[in-house]
């Protein structure tokens, strides 16, 4: 089990406890900061951001070993000193991805699952990427690849430096005195958040605030500007499959549709939301335009469906850890198989909280990809045999009976409530 798995073992009870307390205060002192449909589409990402991550699944244009190979001009010793060095520069390299996935057309969409939430809360910080597959970051860390710090030390530092960003995804702790000038803290990532004119675009640090003071980006939260949570064409999902992928496909499609050829080569390298003017006059999409007038995305959700999809989720975060304890010890295509039958689950259970159709034709393919799982290995389940591989047999099939239930049962309609 490499180093990111186990430090996910540690991390993930943490954050669980976390969400835990946050809802408890938030109910004693008042404040709304849960939606239970928008904390399991949250959570749902976490699970498909984790499942990527922890099996290593990507393409990396330039490797941090490499640029060390070839251009360190000085080692710098002793070891605290490289780790000093080595934590400034990931963060220094957070804040410029940060930025660039934001300003840029085709880098929003890896970015946009982040900020696709309409609430603020610690699930939040969990709703991470699957679509930036494609990494890029090295270039950045140039300054410590001239230093000869060794790979070895980022590996070790990167869970951490990401793990240390959850804990500023919070309504309930105001500004922080003296650390406001240092640190990123609750109130500058609420402004983060927020898509009100004066926050867009602000705050992108990961740890220190001072990259953004130094770069012209730092925006304080103000006292009469609340900020307003969610991204300025609502994703009005609570898939994160869809979500993931939704700016890219509007991108092919504007680019498509466009008559310039200029137009639909430069759409993918202009600022975030640029669109062709044809494109936008004959293909109009939901824009926000007034923050406090946004419409909360909320489905009419039963009691019982809500309880489903909460099960299907701690279902599915069971066969992530079963996943990572067996991907030594079965062959890669298979582990992906395994990969991808999670992912199927996840836009299942999350589709039936949209009450779409599709719902059922996602859990089909899961159900044979599950049967097929087993046929294939003589109707064990990963290693596992006997009473396990029964029960998930059984579950395959309950899971089937409840998807066809609830698209029959639940209201289709949308309950809409003013932010």
């Amino acid at each position: 089990m490499n180093y990111y798995i186990s430090s996910l073992m540690v991390a993930i009870p943490i954050f669980s406890v976390l969400i835990g307390i946050e809802m408890i205060m938030a109910k004693r002192m008042k404040i709304q900061v849960n939606n239970p449909s928008d904390m399991i589409s949250s959570l749902s990402s976490g699970i498909t951001n984790t499942v990527r991550d922890g099996l290593k699944y990507g393409f990396v244009i330039i490797s941090y070993t490499w640029l060390v190979d070839h251009i360190t001009l000085y080692k710098l010793e002793p070891v605290w000193a490289a780790v000093v060095v080595a934590f400034f520069v990931e963060d220094f390299t957070e804040y410029w991805l940060h930025r660039l996935n934001h300003r840029v057309n085709i880098f929003w969409n890896r970015h946009i699952i982040h900020h696709s939430s309409e609430e603020f809360n610690l699930a939040c910080a969990l709703r991470q990427s699957i679509s930036d597959t494609v990494k890029f970051g090295a270039i950045l860390m140039i300054p410590a690849a001239l230093l000869g710090i060794p790979a070895s030390i980022f590996s070790i530092l990167g869970p951490i430096h990401l793990f240390l960003q959850f804990w500023y995804h919070t309504r309930l702790i105001d500004k922080m005195g003296w650390l406001e000038k240092v640190i990123v803290t609750p109130s500058h990532h609420r402004v983060h958040h927020g898509i009100n004119p004066e926050y867009l675009d602000k705050n992108y640090s990961a740890i220190f605030i001072i990259w953004d003071k130094l770069f012209g980006t730092f925006q304080p939260e103000l006292v009469n500007v609340k900020p307003v949570y969610g991204i300025l064409r609502p994703a009005d999902t609570w898939n994160p499959i869809i979500i993931n992928f939704k700016h890219f496909w509007q991108l092919i499609q504007d680019a498509f549709h466009t008559e310039k050829w200029w137009d639909k080569i430069r759409i993918w390298f202009m600022p975030t939301g640029w669109r062709p003017e044809d494109v936008a006059k004959n293909y109009p999409v939901k824009t926000i335009e007034n923050p406090f007038e946004l419409i909360k995305y909320k489905t009419a959700n039963s009691p019982i469906l809500i309880g489903w999809a909460w099960l299907q989720m701690f279902i599915t975060f069971g066969f992530m850890f079963h996943l990572f304890m067996v991907s030594t010890r079965v062959e890669p295509t298979l582990i992906f198989l395994y990969a991808l039958f999670l992912i199927i689950n996840v836009f299942a259970y999350t589709s039936l909280l949209d009450g779409k159709k599709y719902a059922i034709y996602s859990e089909g393919i899961k159900f044979m990809l599950g049967v097929g799982f087993m046929w294939l290995q003589e109707f064990s389940w990963f290693g596992t045999e006997g009473k396990p591989a029964i029960i998930i047999g059984v579950y395959l099939f309950i899971s089937l009976g409840m998807t066809i239930y609830f698209l029959k049962a639940e209201p289709k309609s949308h309950q809409l409530t003013p932010a």
